[in-house]
């Protein structure tokens, strides 16, 4: 008779259908991963969202005519790859001596098969050809169809795409036909609901039908800020969607934790969750309570300056970081906004163990070590830079400046005064 058990719980339990995941691509379901974020987004903050238990990490959205065009190369002593260009500076041709600017990052150890990188475009024929400069390096290419802020919905990209459901399925489509095939990793693309129900049933329907592996919805109208509560009203109607097309669905929106996305996720029948601004604060978010949960910020705080000094990273953005991650309210707070170095940050942290290793990072990034904090002679709008959007070739305002390539040994391929000694948990 067990035989005949068996047969009825087939008959009265169906599988679930998926789409077919490439074999270099993966599986969104079953997962809690880092949303895709303008500056909080870049390496180090990646690294910080794995080393404390996220499944998948998004890269910040990287603009399609800001990728083509660049170099990719492997810098043995970061362990990063890089694709880099040099900066135009309002000129047709780029000068000789200008160095060149990063336009995106990736550790090429530890971001290995958890990437994935994230497309600002309004073009299939740009989006394909961006998307073949990194498809080899990453585990997934995302559309972005959901940013609302001006330097990712100008020239028709970000959620402006969702006023344009036909050119969005296009761009979709030709990655999926052009890109898949050839890298074996599958397509995404992260939305906004829209105003009403049947528009985003209308919508959702339409991105399920065109071969991608997974799709994100962000429970905010396009409208709708951060500060607003997400509506969570369409999430399930949306998950019942892709579960019928076999595509992966996640939730975005108001996601503060591990166990509330699991939480969120049985309640609401979809497959993973992505945590965003909670992530930018305390990346420690990513452990179940079971496991110790949200760690002291003063913990979380070492953690980063380890991973930005491993890799290197701009500093402009490490401290940007940094002053998310201490809270405003700590005397600290003050000081390290003000910091120009590693350094400094190290000292005025208590953290003498990483001083040495500051020193070393300064030098090649070419800063005083022993900078006071004297304002940089010039200010440029991060945010928009950061976007790696057309306002800007580079997504660091300050072009890279470390040793030269060829005493690093990078291989390259073409196509206030702080007060010293304030302890770390001031």
């Amino acid at each position: 008779m067990s035989w005949l058990l068996r047969a009825v719980r087939r008959i009265m339990t169906p599988e679930v259908k998926k789409v077919a995941i490439p074999r270099n691509g993966v599986d969104y379901r079953g997962k809690v991963v880092l949303a895709p974020m303008v500056r909080s987004g870049e390496l180090p903050s990646r690294l910080l969202a794995l080393h404390y238990g996220a499944e998948l990490v998004w890269g910040p959205e990287t603009v399609d005519r800001s990728l083509i065009g660049t170099t990719r190369r492997y810098d043995p002593e970061t362990r990063t790859i890089e694709w880099t260009r040099k900066p135009s500076q309002g000129a047709k041709t780029p000068p000789a001596d200008a160095r060149d600017s990063i336009i995106y990052r990736m550790h090429s150890e530890k971001e290995a098969g958890r990437l994935i990188f994230q497309v600002g475009t309004s073009n299939p024929e740009l989006a394909v050809q961006a998307a073949r400069l990194v498809a080899a390096d990453v585990a997934g290419i995302d559309v972005n169809a959901g940013c609302p802020k001006p330097f990712s919905t100008h020239d028709g990209m970000g959620a402006a795409l969702l006023r344009t459901p036909d050119k969005l399925c296009a761009i979709l489509e030709a990655l999926v036909r052009e890109i898949t095939p050839e890298f074996q990793i599958g397509i995404s693309v992260k939305i906004r609901i829209l105003d009403t129900a049947e528009a985003t049933e209308t919508l959702v329907r339409r991105l399920v039908a065109t071969g991608i592996t997974g799709l994100t919805v962000h429970c905010r109208t396009t409208p709708m800020r951060p500060r607003e509560r997400a509506i969570r009203g369409q999430l399930r109607m949306v998950g019942n969607i892709c579960r019928e097309a076999g595509v992966a669905c996640l939730m975005n929106g108001d996601v503060e934790n591990r166990d509330q996305a699991l939480e969120l996720i049985r309640e609401y029948g979809v497959d993973g969750a992505m945590i965003a601004t909670q992530a930018e604060k305390n990346p420690s978010c990513f452990r179940a309570k079971a496991d110790g949960g949200f760690l002291p910020w003063n913990e979380v705080v070492e953690q980063y300056i380890c991973y930005a000094m491993e890799v290197e990273n701009r500093f402009g953005n490490t401290k940007f970081l940094l002053c998310q991650l201490i809270p405003g309210k700590k005397p600290v707070y003050r000081h390290i906004s003000a910091c120009r170095s590693y350094t400094r940050v190290c000292e005025i942290l208590g953290l003498d163990h990483l001083i040495g290793r500051a020193r070393e990072v300064d030098r090649s990034l070419e800063i005083d070590p022993d900078s006071l904090g004297q304002k940089p002679k010039k200010i440029t709008n991060s945010s928009a830079l950061a976007a790696g959007g057309l306002m800007a070739e580079s997504r660091c305002s300050e072009s890279q400046t470390r040793k030269g390539l060829s005493e690093r040994g990078v291989t390259m391929q073409t196509e206030a005064q702080p007060t010293e000694g304030v302890p770390i948990s001031a």
